[in-house]
């Protein structure tokens, strides 16, 4: 039987998750409202985590499913043949999107965001028949949209953004085939320098790696290896720079993958060595594999076009009973 280490074993795992076609995973927090509130005790009594907020994060998950032609490791966008990810609160699902060939769906409980927000929306029965389709949105129903449709409008609405900044638009950078080679090999190295792996036998014939590291010096060294590539990454915000995280804890971290017959089932993170306030407390990053999940189009969608559903929403919203006592009552202060 061949003697692995147990980074190597941890390799293996995520190699063979590679070769699929595809994959389900889940993410929540493993904690409770009680500990996210007592994380922000410092700030002014307004800007304090609300209840509601508080249980929503303890309580949400996000699913993301993909599915592709070809292995994941050697799969382009192009190649992804149906996608789903779906945010679920305590109290039920809040959003859920799917990609299925050449068709998009998205459905919201759009009241469950307005409670959250401070900012109760209208029901689909207050709107004005100018509202269209945009009804079926807001009474949290499966609406139906052309995937390149969609991506237009989106690429639209990114070029009226960077014109409204004064910046010329741009394709979206992206990293090479060399340079994500590059970019893996400089990330490696600094998990292996910095991070401490040990093994230890579960229930169930699971067996669990733990990796350890101290989180600032973990993280200022995979920075560092993003930073030269940083140019070609898509826009999401610069970079932290040596300043930025100084001051971000550099206690140690833990992450526990539990591996079933060397494939990976799930990860935990500890996050409480990070939050002395939840000390005491469970507060962990929880990451599970989920098999069976194969994205599918949902029965008893509405399809609609991109234009037709803004025109609704101006219609509906802005243009309708609901807009007009909103302003109504603006000009009135």
């Amino acid at each position: 039987m061949e003697n692995l280490t147990a980074g190597q074993k941890l390799d293996r795992a995520f190699d063979a998750l590679g070769e699929q076609h595809s994959l389900t995973f889940e993410l929540d927090l493993d904690t409770d409202a009680a500990t996210l509130q007592a994380l922000d005790t410092e700030a002014q009594p307004e800007d304090r985590m609300p209840d509601e907020v508080a249980e929503l994060f303890s309580g949400a998950r996000v699913s993301v499913s993909v599915e592709s032609k070809k292995p994941l490791n050697d799969s382009g966008d192009k190649d992804f043949s149906a996608m789903a990810v779906k945010l679920s609160g305590p109290k039920g699902d809040l959003f859920e999107y799917r990609l299925i060939g050449d068709d998009a769906y998205v459905r919201a409980d759009v009241a469950a965001f307005g409670q959250l927000a401070g900012s109760p929306m209208p029901s689909a029965d207050e709107l004005p028949p100018a509202a269209g389709a945009f009804k079926k949105v807001l009474a949290g129903k499966w609406i139906k949209l052309s995937a390149e449709d969609l991506r237009k409008t989106s690429e639209q609405m990114a070029r009226d953004q960077a014109a409204g900044n004064g910046k010329k638009p741009s394709p979206a950078p992206t990293l090479d085939a060399q340079a994500q080679k590059k970019l893996m090999n400089g990330l490696r190295g600094v998990i292996a320098k910095e991070v401490r792996f040990t093994t230890a036998d579960g229930t169930d014939g699971t067996e669990h790696v733990k990796a350890t590291a101290p989180f600032r010096t973990l993280l200022a060294g995979l920075i560092d290896e993003i930073r030269p590539l940083a140019g070609q990454l898509p826009d999401g915000g610069k970079l932290p720079t040596a300043d930025d995280l100084k001051d971000a804890p550099n206690k140690k971290v833990t992450a526990d993958f539990t591996l079933k017959n060397g494939a990976l089932r799930d990860v935990s993170v500890d996050l409480a060595p990070l939050a002395e306030k939840a000390k005491g407390k469970k507060f962990a990053l929880v990451l599970r594999t989920v098999k069976g999940a194969r994205p599918t189009a949902p029965a008893g969608a509405t399809e609609v076009r991109m234009d037709e559903l803004m025109e609704g929403f101006f219609g509906g919203l802005m243009g309708g009973s609901f807009g007009a006592d909103e302003l109504s009552d603006e000009d009135a202060g």
